[in-house]
């Protein structure tokens, strides 16, 4: 049987004899011969779409070399073009820049131009961006080019847009953004002692005469600051989040600032949780606990959330409501004249970077504050550079009352009051009637 089975198969035997024992196998079996062939047909054809498959398999295999081979030709080719531009660059002393941006994209072909505003993207002057660039200037022979970096940072800080969003704007991978946007805030932050600083001796005089003006009045020559605090929406942050929900219902971190009579910040005190009170941030801050500023003999401008005092610092409030006289009302009136200038200062502030400011700050609060922080910064070098952008943000109003005031600081603001009250100019003499 097995031989009937197996002989036509053998190829040592002739085509006669193989047709012989496939004749008889067929006949002894009694199997139908249509029935054989389709069964061979159908060995063939599995034995076809086997070897057809095992072919498209090795074109496969052979167009992916080719594929692969190409790509690392064109990685070749882009790496050829920055490693001859590093090339240049070591020959001339420049930085060796070898992460390149795409300048076809819409943001940087904006800003390339040289023509564009550059505010609707980067909230930001052109003036103001180049310097910004020079003052962040480090050697840096690595990595992108600073200037790209600082823009990737204002878009974001601008914008308020996820790292995803501006991965996709800048054509750079996400992580990249991220990586940018932390390593840029560190870089502004060291520039705070330059930027933010108390004047000296020398400039008190100066800031004393634009306090003058902004009340209307010399009672005020002695001022050189407004101070005021201001709540900065946060998400909920993960650890202890009651102490950072505050009275208005919100979470928030505080930044208590002091500026000039220009709206300039001359201090800055960022990171208490919201539920903190006024008084209590200031307490603590550096320039109450160090007696820094204001020196002896001058005067800071508070609202009603401040204690009025005279000791360690000197800081006067408005006189509470109800208002007993008039003398005590034309008081209130020059200082809120003089004293708002630092919500003024806020609301531009805001105004520059409201995407951020308006809604809460989606980063972790110990990132928020560097962000507030480097807000302030920027919103310094604007004033310095003339980028002026009237607040459109309304100013928070805080209503909250003090009751700590000091004789001290009550007395000195009654001397105040008494001056604005007295006549300032000579008195006319009373002379005898005639009555003839």
């Amino acid at each position: 049987m097995f031989i009937f089975i197996f002989a036509p198969l053998n190829p040592l035997l002739s085509r006669a004899r193989r047709h012989f024992f496939l004749f008889h196998f067929l006949k002894m079996a009694n199997i139908n011969l249509a029935v054989f062939l389709l069964a061979i047909i159908r060995l063939f054809f599995v034995r076809s779409v086997q070897k057809r498959a095992d072919l498209l398999h090795k074109v496969a295999r052979r167009r992916t070399r080719r594929l692969t081979s190409a790509r690392r030709s064109r990685r070749l080719i882009f790496t050829r073009v920055p490693l001859a531009a590093l090339a240049r660059h070591e020959q001339l002393g420049l930085p060796c820049i070898y992460c390149l941006p795409n300048i076809k994209v819409p943001v940087l072909a904006n800003y390339a131009d040289g023509q564009s505003d550059t505010r609707q993207d980067f909230r930001l002057t052109r003036r103001t961006i180049n310097h910004l660039v020079e003052q962040l200037r480090v050697p840096h022979n690595q990595g992108w080019a600073q200037e790209t970096e600082v823009l990737v940072f204002l878009f974001w800080l601008g914008c308020g847009t996820s790292y995803r969003v501006v991965a996709r704007a800048f054509d750079m991978p996400r992580s990249t953004v991220s990586d940018i946007v932390h390593r840029t805030a560190d870089r502004i932050l060291q520039l705070m002692r330059r930027v933010i600083r108390l004047p000296s001796r020398a400039e008190l005089p100066l800031v004393a005469s634009g306090f003058e003006q902004l009340a209307g009045s010399a009672a005020f020559q002695k001022v050189v600051g407004s101070i005021d605090g201001c709540h900065i929406r946060i998400k909920a942050p993960k650890e202890d989040p009651a102490s950072y929900f505050n009275r208005k219902l919100f979470y928030s971190i505080q930044m208590q600032a002091v500026c000039d009579s220009n709206a300039k910040f001359l201090d800055i005190f960022v990171g208490y949780p919201g539920s903190v009170h006024d008084s209590r941030v200031l307490r603590n801050s550096p320039i109450y606990t160090n007696k820094t500023y204001p020196p002896e003999g001058y005067i800071l401008l508070g609202d009603g959330g401040y204690p009025c005092i005279a000791q360690p610092i000197t800081l006067l409030t408005p006189y509470r409501e109800p208002l007993r006289n008039a003398v005590e009302a034309r008081y209130n009136r020059h200082h809120a004249k003089a004293r708002s200038v630092v919500e003024r200062a806020f609301g531009m502030m805001k105004t520059r970077w409201r995407a951020i400011f308006l809604g809460a700050l989606e980063v972790k609060s110990k990132f928020a504050v560097k962000i507030i922080a480097c807000s302030a910064i920027l919103h310094n070098m604007c004033i310095s550079e003339g980028d002026w952008l009237e607040p459109t943000v309304e100013p928070q109003q805080d209503n909250a009352r003090n009751q700590q005031d000091e004789q001290s600081g009550i007395r000195l603001r009654g001397q105040i009051s008494g001056f604005l009250s007295a006549p300032t100019g000579p008195q006319m003499a009373l002379e005898e009637h005639d009555y003839c």
